[in-house]
């Protein structure tokens, strides 16, 4: 027998397209079609369905980018279809380039009852499993017409030339859109369901996908073509419906023949990943959640083997508040085990960026959320699409009774692949969390022959296991799973050829994946950070949504600790609701594409108008509760929020400012610059306005290397091969100009004043030294007017730096400086929060700043033989996808070099620089609400515990990476201490605390985080 492979592959492919697929909905008549169009934004349901509809038809245009349109199709069910499945097929003029980013529709009942969703990829609706000849069919469909801002295809949709090579950013701001319709009706009728034929489609499919990924060589390829050549050959092309049970047997006993016993095992989860907000507002988001929830729960009631993940409290919450109804479906389905509330957290977060404070209230929103909802105490992390993860998380999953760890993104990596998909995750503190990489590759997954034997493949632990986890389902716009990937799941069960696939939850699968490692000696261990090699940029695009959200979560830190201190001193109302709902408000914005800065403009737009407001209650919460401690308004009392001592004033606590011998450094005249200098550092600034010395006094030592220059603004072309507002490539660094050219530098009060202008933009910054202070403060306003441009700031230490010191939440971590291997030169860029540290055993230097995450550390040996430490703070870039406009305006923003500093100064500097004292008038002193006397326990937070019994919570962890024993004293009489989770939750842990008296005495080991819950003794209890 000759091989005619290729020739039935081809052919299986166009009769399956051409003429079985079509076959499913062969018999149909059209229905009749009314619109109406909404004016401005959706409306609610009730006035959809209320509208004055008028006539429409197939072929009609319909929906300017961000517009709703509701459709009204009616229509009778012939006669002749008695008995028979219909349903309505409804094509909206979908996008064919994905399952998602196109145009979404909400079909609801006469009644406003929600049926499903229609998406690309998943057109049609139930009307009757058995019809009834002559029955009237209605339904309307709540239609949006979300514009396909990526993803273009030529010729696919009209809507205007695109400003970015087949990208059309503009659209995700509506003030930009031209107004023209999107999309075009293509069809809208009621049709018989041919099962038999549809199941064929599933038959053929998986045959068809399973083939390629056998080899050549493997009999079972050869005798899966043979069975579908004989398939192929009983179908007559002019009868499929009545060809396909001939069909069908004739592919049956390939499709019975069961896997090999030693097949490798894939959980099958069902899961629609819905960004928050990314290509559309915060708005449509509510309504893509409310279209998948009805998507997946009209699946459910036909499918009672599927398994559903739906992670994100706040989408279930949106749905509990817009559509209840929808809510309620999803509350029932979790009772019969089919919906799964899952991850753990409010929203799926940024975890770079977020603060250490706000991953904890992620936790708590998240799982609190779950569990007064639906009872579920959720086990794992489920965060699959976010651009890296710091190296505290395993500790802050463990505190909040999180086992497992999920995520996919780390297979995005450009330069090294991760050798492990199960294994242990070691964090800076030592905990451990079980984590996988689904060796799919995909958050996405079709459960396809592809998807199965990718994962069976790319498996990097076969040694040790034999398990791996899919989730599958269409995200963001596709309406999660659908019922053709549950027939490939039904087929792939058990299946010669294949792995075998079972659909079910994730604590099914982490279970197993667990026991079955233990059984083979454990499974392996990475410590540290999960850097992603890829999405560098998101660490400084879109400044202003950065600094909205450091600005707010200190803001928040400063509100708590002020009205804990005043509920507690003076029986002051403790703002519960609003704090609750502002936390939530910040928590969602470090969604993992709104913080990043890598959402359209409406979002980032929306974003600062948020923070804005966020800021101004804030700051109304916080005055009202300083000004009841503060007394009198006699005189001036000085609050400081930060963790350490400053100027006198205690930390937590308020009093006079400790009179000052020394004014703040002045600028004298140098030749044409000038020299700050206040006993401890001496900066002097040239003509230029650059640094060319910042002199230790006390070390005798100069920070700046030889011939160097200190604070040196350079701009970089910056144009990544994709992914704009995600990506640094890594020969961003080839082209560079110095900014040296100066408009004027000038001294004005007590700083240097330095103007410089380049392109279409302007800088002016202030630099100025404290009296009493190592920190040389830079405060700097741009008016920033670049495309494809990235400016950093740039300071040459004369330091042999093996490793520099970068904070995260709840520590540091510590990176090389050296690119000895593939895996240190991929971390060109790096996140560090307020501060960054380079320095050798004796002496050290820091870069603190108030809203920047971007750095890189580069080290070179100069000609003489000393180490050049050059770091960098990335300040601005300028990508013009999803947002043309990204970072274009004024912004101000601050950072400082901290001269002489070890890495517990580093820390200081970087929490006074980010909590400036508050000035406010009274006569009081107030007495911190408590106190730790060991310099390297930081308190994190203060508030009062949520279930509003007056206890005060406290969170503080070991900062500098040693153990600690240290004191904690109330200040007030202290009833009893406990340790909690973060859920302020009892914990058995005896070993870290023990209350001796009024005092509580702590024992920590290297990062430990430690929640007290302190219940105060007296009447105190009852001030709330």
């Amino acid at each position: 027998m000759h091989n005619d492979r290729e020739v039935t592959e081809q052919r299986l492919a166009r009769v399956l397209e051409e003429r079985v697929r079509p076959a499913v909905h062969a018999r149909s008549v059209p229905l009749d079609v009314e619109i109406w169009n909404v004016p401005g934004e959706p409306v609610p349901v009730r006035e959809g369905l209320a509208a004055p509809y008028r006539p429409a038809g197939v072929g009609e245009w319909w929906g300017p980018a961000w517009s709703t349109s509701w459709f009204k199709v009616s229509g009778t069910v012939p006669e002749r279809w008695a008995g028979a499945t219909v349903e309505a097929v409804l094509d909206l003029g979908f996008a064919t380039h994905s399952a998602g980013f196109s145009a979404e529709g909400l079909v609801y009942r006469a009644d406003g009852t929600a049926v499903k969703a229609l998406n690309p990829r998943n057109t049609w609706l139930p009307v009757a499993e058995r019809a009834v000849g002559g029955e009237e069919f209605v339904a309307f469909i709540e239609a949006a017409a979300n514009p396909v801002v990526m993803h273009t295809a030529p010729g696919e949709l009209v809507f205007g030339p695109t400003s970015v090579g087949g990208r059309a950013p503009w659209l995700g701001d509506p003030a930009a859109d031209p107004g023209e319709p999107l999309y075009r009706l293509r069809r809208l009728d009621l049709a018989v369901f041919d099962r038999e034929v549809h199941e064929l489609v599933q038959d053929l499919e998986v045959s068809g996908q399973l083939m390629p990924e056998l080899s050549v060589d493997d009999p079972r390829r050869w005798q899966i073509l043979r069975a579908v050549e004989s398939a192929l050959d009983a179908i007559d092309l002019q009868d499929v419906s009545g060809s396909a049970a001939a069909a069908r047997a004739a592919l049956a006993p390939v499709l019975a023949s069961p896997a090999h016993a030693s097949a490798h095992r894939i959980s099958a989860v069902g899961h629609a990943h819905i960004d928050t907000a990314w290509l559309w507002p915060l708005r449509e988001t509510v309504r893509k959640v409310a279209r998948t929830v009805s998507n997946v729960t009209q699946l459910m009631d036909d499918h009672p083997e599927f398994r559903f993940v739906m992670s994100q409290a706040q989408q279930l919450a949106w749905l509990k508040e817009h559509r209840p109804e929808v809510y309620a479906r999803a509350q029932e389905k979790a009772k019969t085990g089919q919906f799964l509330p899952a991850g753990s957290l409010w929203v799926e977060p940024d975890t770079n960026i977020s603060g250490g404070e706000a991953l904890v209230r992620q936790f708590v929103h998240g799982k609190r959320f779950f569990l007064e909802e639906f009872g579920v105490e959720t086990e794992e992390m489920w965060l699959p699409d976010t651009f890296g993860y710091n190296a505290a998380l395993p500790q802050l999953m463990k505190l909040a009774g999180v086992r497992w760890f999920l995520t996919q993104k780390m297979s995005w990596n450009t330069t090294n692949k991760f050798p492990h998909h199960t294994f242990w995750w070691e964090g800076i503190d030592g905990t451990r969390i079980f984590s996988h990489f689904p060796p799919v590759d995909s958050y996405n997954g079709e459960l396809s022959g592809a998807d199965i034997a990718h994962s069976v493949r790319n498996f990097q632990d076969k040694a040790g296991a034999n398990h791996s986890l899919i989730p599958f389902g269409y995200g963001d716009g596709g309406g999660g799973p659908t019922r053709e990937m549950l027939a490939r799941a039904e087929r792939f069960r058990d299946l010669e050829g294949s792995a075998r696939v079972d659909i079910e939850g994730p604590a099914d699968f982490f279970r197993r994946a667990h026991d079955e490692y233990e059984a083979n000696g454990g499974a392996p261990v990475w410590s540290g950070e999960l850097y992603l090699e890829f999405h560098r940029g998101t660490l400084t695009s879109q400044l202003a949504t950065k600094q909205g959200n450091r600005r707010s979560e200190h803001l928040l830190r400063e509100a708590e600790l002020w009205a804990a201190t005043a509920a507690v001193r003076h029986g002051s109302p403790y703002p519960y609701e609003a704090l609750d709902r502002l936390w939530k408000t910040v928590l969602l914005h470090q969604f993992h594409d709104i913080l990043p800065g890598t959402s359209i403009a409406w979002v980032h737009r929306e974003a600062e108008e948020t923070y804005a407001a966020v800021a101004r209650e804030l700051e109304e919460l916080i005055g009202a509760a300083q000004r009841t401690l503060a007394g009198r308004p006699d005189g001036t009392v000085v609050f400081n929020s930060a963790p350490h001592v400053r100027g006198g004033v205690p930390a937590f606590g308020a009093g006079p400012r400790a009179e000052t011998v020394d004014a703040p450094a002045a600028p004298v005249p140098d030749g044409d610059g000038f020299v700050l200098d206040n006993g401890l550092v001496r900066v002097v600034v040239d003509a230029d306005g650059l640094i060319t010395s910042a002199y230790d006094h006390a070390a005798d030592r100069e920070a700046l290397a030889p011939g160097a220059v200190g604070n040196l603004l350079q701009l970089h072309q910056d144009f990544p091969n994709q992914w704009d507002a995600w990506d640094v490539d890594v020969f961003y660094r080839n082209t560079v100009r110095d900014l040296t050219d100066t408009e004027s530098v000038t001294a004005t009060g007590d700083a240097v004043r330095v103007v410089r202008v380049f392109g279409a933009s302007r800088i002016e910054q202030t630099l100025s030294l404290r009296a009493g202070s190592r920190r040389l403060e830079i405060d700097t306003v741009v008016d920033w007017r670049e495309q494809e441009k990235f400016l950093k700031a740039a300071f040459p230490l004369d330091v042999r730096a093996a490793h520099s010191t970068a904070e995260i939440p709840f520590g540091h971590v510590e990176r090389p400086t050296h690119t000895n291997t593939s895996w240190d030169a991929a971390k060109f860029e790096t996140c560090a929060h307020r501060f960054l540290h380079v320095g050798e055993p004796d002496w050290g230097a820091a870069l603190v700043n108030d809203s920047s995450y971007g750095h890189d550390v580069t080290r070179d040996v100069r000609p003489d033989g000393g180490t050049t430490t050059t770091v960098r703070l990335s300040l601005l870039r300028a990508a013009r996808f999803p947002d043309p406009d990204q970072d274009q305006g004024t912004h101000r923003l601050g950072y400082a070099l901290v001269i002489g500093a070890d890495v517990s100064d580093a820390r200081r500097e970087g929490y006074r620089f980010n909590l400036p004292e508050r000035t406010v008038p009274g006569s009081a002193t107030v007495a911190p609400l408590l106190s730790v006397d060991h310099a390297g326990v930081v308190v994190e937070a203060v508030k009062l515990a949520d279930d509003r019994s007056g206890d005060v919570i406290v969170r503080l962890y070991e900062s500098r990476g040693t153990r600690a024993a240290a004191t904690l004293t109330p200040g007030f009489p202290l009833a009893s201490a406990i340790v909690t989770d973060l859920l302020e939750r009892p914990l058995d842990d005896p070993s870290s605390h023990r209350q001796v008296g009024g005092e509580v005495r702590l024992t920590l080991r290297p990062f430990q985080i430690l929640t007290l819950r302190l219940h105060p003794a007296s009447d105190t209890s009852e001030r709330r």
